[in-house]
């Protein structure tokens, strides 16, 4: 999955520190006040006809329709002004568009080409989407090569990066297969929220595979990742708690869950099976709850 590019990118720092000076047009981004960061950027390159970061900025603007009506044209041209002038940010910018089609004509050769120069300059983004696309070969040497851009991504605490290199560990693809590695990295995605990270760690720490078991922990992780919708989550946790394992059996509590992942197409004839006695009471608690669960996301 492709990341949105300031969901993981501090701009207004690198900026600031380029510009030796209070930064008002990222810092008025960063709060929300999108109009008044337009004007800020405006101003800057009034000054400054090659102010690459005002740019990029003006770019992401139009890009996310965020004070501003969204147009990818309008963005795809200020990130094309910056990268012209370097700007790894619009260069990561301008290779997913380019990829996706969104504000130009749909071009993977150039696409990758916007990347390969953005993660020459060791942005994070670049680097994990163009390790998405190594990932699509078999050969040994791009799979090598995805892992390391995937490391890169990772070290910047890209969760998605994390998750892929987890992965990779697990399954031993461009790396050496390390379950111990996988779990500290599927356990730094969980930290940044991710839920497919909190799945993966889940998995292992009720396995007992690269770290300690421990089902207890596996069913918190487990929680959390179904709290956030992930059906696999809601499956494995109803699992848990209709057998009483890692926590209390709650067969209520398992239907509950059960019901979520069935609605999002995960089906499981062991789960149908083992709560077919519930009785009409506890199957109104449980659909009760489900709901309310679902009203809460």
């Amino acid at each position: 999955m492709r990341k949105s590019l300031l969901a993981v990118l501090c701009l207004a720092a690198s900026a600031a520190v380029a510009r030796a000076e209070p930064d008002l047009a990222y810092g008025a981004y960063q709060r929300g006040h999108y109009l008044a960061a337009f004007r800020e950027a405006t101003l800057r390159l009034e000054k400054n006809r090659d102010d690459a970061p005002a740019m990029t900025l003006l770019g992401e603007l139009y890009n996310q329709g965020l004070g501003v009506p969204m147009s990818p044209e309008k963005a795809a041209e200020w990130y094309r002004l910056a990268a012209g002038r370097g700007d790894a940010h619009a260069l990561a910018a301008l290779g997913l568009m380019a990829l996706d089609g969104r504000g130009m004509r749909k071009d993977a050769a150039q696409g990758r080409a916007w990347l390969e120069q953005a993660a020459a300059k060791n942005h994070p983004v670049a680097s994990y989407n163009l390790a998405l696309l190594l990932l699509t070969s078999d050969t040994d040497a791009d799979l090598s090569r995805a892992a390391g851009l995937l490391r890169k991504a990772a070290d910047a605490e890209i969760p998605d990066a994390q998750h892929a290199l987890g992965v990779l560990y697990l399954q031993g693809r461009g790396v050496g297969r390390d379950a111990a590695q996988a779990a500290r990295l599927f356990e730094r995605a969980a930290r940044n929220g991710s839920s497919v990270g909190e799945v993966e760690y889940a998995i292992l720490l009720f396995n007992g595979e690269g770290v300690p078991k421990n089902e207890a922990k596996a069913a918190r992780y487990f929680r959390s990742a179904a709290a956030k919708g992930n059906a696999i989550a809601q499956n494995r946790l109803a699992r848990m708690l209709a057998a009483g394992r890692g926590v209390p059996q709650s067969r209520v509590d398992a239907a509950a869950w059960h019901l979520l992942a069935s609605a999002q197409g995960l089906a499981d004839s062991w789960l149908d099976d083992a709560l077919k006695d519930m009785t009409p009471e506890e199957k109104a608690r449980a659909e009760k709850v489900a709901a309310e669960r679902l009203g809460m996301r």
